[in-house]
């Protein structure tokens, strides 16, 4: 009997190629949490003890679960189908919850079932941010200080039992308030009360999930409904992907706070009553960090009611968010910013029945080096763009007035906007916005403004709560800036349903100005551009006005 000579190559294949590729593909932060979601340790929760009934409490048998696969080094924590009512769950490093098809996980409600949440964790912090802000354990998922996290499957997360805001009832607004309650810098009523958290919050939850100081976190294809004051709160996070999430909530759907490399794709966020996605630099972690490195692409964000965008009836009733004015549902950068922004990007999303673009400093923090392109917005309850450097300072004594500079907004569609606010870009008095450049912008508003409109002065409102109302009906019904040095305004085109009796731009206390092939549509005898101590203005091939530059305009109209 002969033996057959076995070759390198061939022997290669039997013995090394499997202990080979698997060294290949070790857990490296771009691809492990891929690994982890197809993990070959799985964990059943019905195998620890999960009936999946509804009716039941999985809490425990969620996180023995866990517990096991932690202790086996990491796996995949399997939800089959089925509904499991839960208070904390503990999530662990190098673990993957997977909501299969047809398995909801469902927040249950201190008030009727015999369990509770896991405490509000003190935070030394606290008086900085919102109550919300500042607490991490009291959710319905929670982990802290992990390494490699993933929530993913086709299934739900439903935080029926979770509260919807801070401890205490929220700020009502009050006859003679602004539409938007901006008498002061909490409108929301949480910052106050959240001093009596202990009492009014013990055993609740009121967030769907929360990360505090994680890396390498991966969420994706589940939904949330009802996600409590957050859907997602995540604190400190590096190297976090949302991707193909949808979320119909109560209040904000994600709140990226203090992040650095972020990618949020491919999501939908409705949120009538809060922001969709909010980029927060609070002080909840002691110091001022910047969110930073963040791509946000291809999402779409509306106000439509409550529940209304899970099940595709995109119902139009709810009339007003907590803050007396219409449906939020935005993306936002603040209104936290003590660490500030940079390197942000935002493409190729979609606003529906919301408000509009908002990017806002008032706590000392610096936004740079933010660009947004292509974004497609129609019934806006308010402004399309809002750019605002103010002055609230919910931050450590000493703290400076923060800054925005180098932010460029580009090819920007908006049909039936709020007439009652026109974009604004707007610093406060000796701190002017730098280097802002808007581009390709067309919007179609629903007009009707009045000469007294015109004619009445916008208060500076330096220390209030940032949203477009903080000025009141705006006395220009395309774009106002004021305080700005650096403000480029390219291929703009405003138009207004009903005659407006308002001047499209009003530009005041701006240094260096140039507003190039511009249709400012306005009624026979209305200026199209109102001028109030601007230097260096530059027009230039603008239908309807004569080129010119200008190195000092005092007042003037056009």
């Amino acid at each position: 009997m002969t033996t057959r000579a076995v070759s390198p190559r061939r022997r290669f294949l039997r013995q090394g190629a499997i202990p080979a590729v698997a060294a290949l593909c070790l857990p490296f932060p771009a691809v492990s949490a891929a690994l982890r979601e197809r993990s070959p340790l799985q964990f059943d929760v019905r195998a620890y003890g999960a009936t999946g009934d509804g009716n039941t409490l999985d809490t425990d048998a969620i996180n023995r679960a866990i517990g096991a696969a932690a202790a086996a080094g990491g796996g995949t924590v399997v939800f089959p189908a089925g509904h499991y009512l839960s208070f904390s769950v503990r999530l662990q490093s190098k673990l993957t919850l997977f909501l299969d098809a047809g398995a909801t996980l469902i927040g249950a409600d201190p008030e009727q079932h015999d369990g509770r949440y896991d405490a509000a964790e003190p935070n030394p912090w606290d008086a900085y941010q919102d109550f919300g802000h500042s607490h991490w354990h009291n959710s319905l998922i929670w982990g802290e200080n992990l390494d490699g996290v993933a929530i993913t499957g086709s299934g739900r997360i439903h935080g029926s039992g979770l509260t919807h805001a801070g401890p205490g009832p929220r700020r009502t607004p009050k006859p003679g308030d602004m539409p938007l309650s901006l008498n002061g810098s909490d409108p929301h009523g949480e910052k106050a009360a959240g001093k009596e958290f202990g009492a009014d919050m013990a055993g609740k939850g009121n967030k769907a999930i929360a990360l505090k100081n994680c890396r390498n976190v991966l969420l994706r294809d589940f939904s949330i409904l009802n996600g409590g004051h957050f859907a997602l709160l995540a604190t400190g996070v590096d190297h976090l992907v949302i991707d193909n999430v949808t979320v119909d909530t109560d209040r904000d759907g994600f709140d990226i706070d203090c992040c650095r490399f972020v990618r949020i794709a491919n999501c939908g966020v409705n949120t009538p009553h809060d922001d969709a996605i909010c980029l927060k630099s609070s002080f909840a972690l002691g110091e001022a960090r910047f969110t930073e490195n963040v791509s946000i692409v291809n999402c779409q964000v509306s106000g439509y009611d409550l529940g209304s965008y899970l099940d595709g009836s995109f119902k139009r009733n709810t009339l007003k968010a907590p803050d007396n004015d219409g449906p939020t549902g935005r993306i936002k950068m603040g209104t936290e910013s003590n660490g500030g922004f940079r390197n942000i990007t935002i493409s190729n999303c979609v606003f529906e029945r919301s408000r509009g673009l908002a990017i806002e400093s008032v706590d000392g923090g610096i936004i740079e080096n933010v660009t947004v392109d292509n974004l497609a917005m129609r019934d806006l309850t308010s402004a399309p763009l809002f750019i605002r450097l103010g002055r609230r300072m919910r931050a450590p004594e000493g703290t400076p007035i923060g800054a925005i500079r180098r932010v460029n907004i580009s090819n920007v569609v908006v049909a039936n906007a709020d007439a009652r606010y026109c974009s604004s870009v707007s610093g406060v008095a000796g701190h002017p916005l730098e280097d802002i450049r808007i581009s390709n912008l067309t919007v179609l508003h629903q007009g009707g403004g009045t000469r007294a409109d015109a004619e009445r002065t916008m208060p500076d409102n330096e220390a209030s709560y940032p949203e477009p109302s903080m000025f009141g009906i705006t006395s220009a019904h395309g774009l106002f800036a004021r305080h700005v040095r650096g403000l480029e305004l390219h291929h703009i085109d405003i138009v207004a349903a009903k005659p407006d009796q308002r001047p499209a731009l009003l530009l005041d206390r701006v240094d260096g100005a140039a507003i190039g092939r511009a249709r400012l549509r306005t009624p026979a005898g209305i200026p199209k551009i109102v001028l109030r101590d601007v230097t260096d203005l530059s027009l230039r091939d603008n239908p309807g006005l004569r080129d010119t530059t200008n190195k000092k305009v005092k007042r003037e109209t056009l």
